[in-house]
């Protein structure tokens, strides 16, 4: 570990003339990447101009010709796929973080800490990103076909454009409860709001979260320095503050 800090020192400084990463953050990494970015910033001097949203329209966007630097994925598959068709850098991608999924309600008692509500019929819409934009939602289907109870919920979901769109059903009560990123309701030195179920990660299958360096940021070398901080303790710290396995 210590040398490892001291090869990051002497990249950092490497790097020293500052600059500037667009970087296109998965919905559920949004409060993370804020504090990671303070901390990055701190360290390098680079700053970072950060969007976020679904990770399937991200993969549309850049395609397309966006000019994202960085990818913060929420799944591994579609860094895989930027990197396959030549958008990404080969030998960038690597796993950030592990996912955590949460049934989550603003109502305080309504989500028991088995999901058993998810059975009860105590609701009338249920909140879900949408699977073949995000993979929270992905995961949550699969989490409904566990249970046996995909067929029964269907009628009932509200789809989100994206895991923030989702929190924001179920924050604003146009959903009684919804499935959401772990990091949304578990804010480091806040007690979480409503009531919630840490799903399982037995029930679906692990949500893991790739980064990668895309090919619009090539010649950028505040883009590989993120990179790299991302692997670093005080991020991999702020990461677990939010309930991220890494």
């Amino acid at each position: 570990m210590r040398l490892f800090s001291i090869f990051l020192m002497a990249f950092f400084l490497g790097t020293a003339q500052a600059g500037e990463v667009q970087v296109a953050v998965a919905a559920n990494f949004a409060q993370p990447m804020a504090r990671i970015g303070e901390a990055f910033t701190a360290t390098t001097g680079h700053t970072l101009k950060i969007s976020t949203g679904s990770t399937g329209k991200f993969y549309s966007q850049i395609v397309a010709g966006a000019p994202f630097e960085v990818l913060l994925a929420a799944d591994d598959e579609t860094p895989a796929r930027l990197v396959k068709e030549g958008h990404a850098l080969p030998g960038t991608q690597f796993t950030y973080a592990i996912g955590r999924l949460a049934l989550w309600s603003a109502t305080p008692g309504l989500v028991d800490d088995k999901g058993g509500v998810l059975g009860s019929g105590k609701f009338q819409h249920i909140a879900i990103a949408n699977p073949k934009l995000a993979p929270y939602g992905a995961a949550a289907y699969e989490v409904l076909k566990a249970r046996g109870l995909e067929a029964i919920i269907e009628p009932r979901v509200v789809l989100g454009e994206s895991i923030a769109q989702t929190y924001q059903f179920v924050a604003t009560g146009n959903a009684e409860l919804g499935f959401v990123a772990l990091s949304q309701v578990t804010v480091p030195g806040k007690p979480a709001a409503g009531s919630f179920w840490l799903v399982p990660s037995s029930l679906h299958s692990p949500i893991r979260q790739d980064a990668v360096q895309l090919k619009a940021g090539e010649k950028n070398p505040a883009a590989a320095a993120l990179l790299i901080f991302l692997k670093t303790e005080p991020a991999r710290q702020v990461m677990a503050s939010f309930g991220y396995a890494n």
